[in-house]
């Protein structure tokens, strides 16, 4: 049985109420200075209600809450100090490159990592991805407090990509948040330099592709439905306004049907989806670790469409309009968001965007 899994939307959406681009906003770029821990130390990051954490060197030994924490650290090129992860990537999930790093790590939990684990970890930072309410943590089970962390020296910092998503002020329309991360994350660790060409090349995608279709009237613009098929089909789940796959979609000159939520993700009903009637469908299925498995099951997602008869009128359904790209990609923050939006963009968009050969 594969032991390891994302935590995707149906985990999401068990941490919904406290929270689990274009362009690089640049807003909240880390403190930096010179110092005693090295060149660019002290660094000194908010949280999503502004509380601080110094750095006066690089962390030795981190724990990330989930993979997609874990992912960024691989591209950063300090996987190898991560000691530990909850939430850890299936085998094959991740590119190539990635991957047998990736399943080095030791897993803490295939889930949120319990309270006396995570402090007897060894580790100097925990990178916790779901909501800093009040700076408390995701919320389920025991949480460490501030505190107990401090105690047995771990600094807690957050990806405000997705730890701040609940508690977003208006919708989510850029990446601008997902490469602030990246870029936190390599202040924090000493490796500012691979964070900007992460972050350069993010952007330079998805800039192409706002050259192409960011002219496009709102009217004109396809309607878009992401199909969640692993959250289970009784009930579909809506991908709204919150969370960063509505930045994706907007980015990629699509319209989210569900984009008047003010929610990161909200069970709705078939009849809603029916009434939206989307132009394009994407078949949003978690990476089963090979291609084969993985196409099998989208396979299956677009049969489920095809044969429900809430469904099989749709638009989409009816004119096979049907997009294979995994969820991960989609509403997990990261380096890989930006190529989700190129394509997209290049399905919706086949004579102004080209797609990767």
């Amino acid at each position: 049985m594969q032991r390891r899994s994302w935590c995707g939307t149906a985990a999401l959406l068990a941490f919904a109420a406290v929270g689990c681009g274009t362009a690089d906003s640049g807003s909240a770029e880390p403190a930096a200075a010179g110092g005693a821990g090295g060149a660019g130390y002290p660094v000194e990051v908010t949280d999503c209600e502004g509380g601080k954490t110094t750095f006066t060197a690089a962390p030795q030994k981190i724990v990330t809450s989930n993979a997609s924490s874990l992912e960024l650290l691989l591209r950063l090129g300090v996987g190898d100090k991560v000691v530990g992860t909850g939430f850890p990537p299936a085998k094959g999930s991740l590119p190539a490159e990635l991957d047998g790093r990736a399943q080095q790590v030791k897993v803490l939990s295939d889930s949120v990592i319990p309270k006396e684990k995570l402090l007897g970890s060894g580790a100097d930072l925990y990178i916790d991805t779901f909501a800093s309410v009040n700076r408390g943590g995701h919320g389920m089970g025991d949480v460490p407090t501030e505190k107990e962390f401090e105690t047995v020296g771990i600094k807690h910092v957050y990806l405000k990509s997705t730890a701040c998503s609940a508690s977003a002020k208006g919708p989510v329309t850029d990446l601008g948040k997902v490469t602030e991360d990246i870029r936190t994350l390599g202040a924090i660790t000493g490796t500012s330099a691979k964070a900007t060409a992460l972050v350069d090349e993010m952007n330079r995608k998805v800039d192409d592709v706002r050259k192409a279709v960011g002219g496009t009237p709102e009217k004109d613009r396809p309607t878009y439905f992401f199909f969640d098929y692993d959250a289970g089909t009784k009930q579909p789940i809506a991908v709204c306004n919150r969370q960063i796959a509505n930045a994706v979609i907007s980015l990629a000159g699509a319209r989210n049907v569900f984009a008047d939520c003010d929610a990161t993700f909200k069970p709705v009903g078939w009849e809603d989806v029916v009434a939206a009637d989307p132009d394009w469908i994407q078949l949003a299925v978690r990476n089963r670790g090979s291609a084969a498995e993985t196409e099998k099951a989208y396979d299956e997602a677009r049969a489920w469409l095809r044969g429900n008869a809430a469904t099989s009128g749709l638009k989409a359904v009816k004119e096979d309009r049907f997009l294979r790209i995994g969820s991960e990609v989609t509403t997990i923050a990261g380096v890989r968001n930006a190529d989700t939006v190129h394509r997209i963009a290049a399905t919706l968009y086949p004579g102004k965007v080209k797609a990767d050969r």
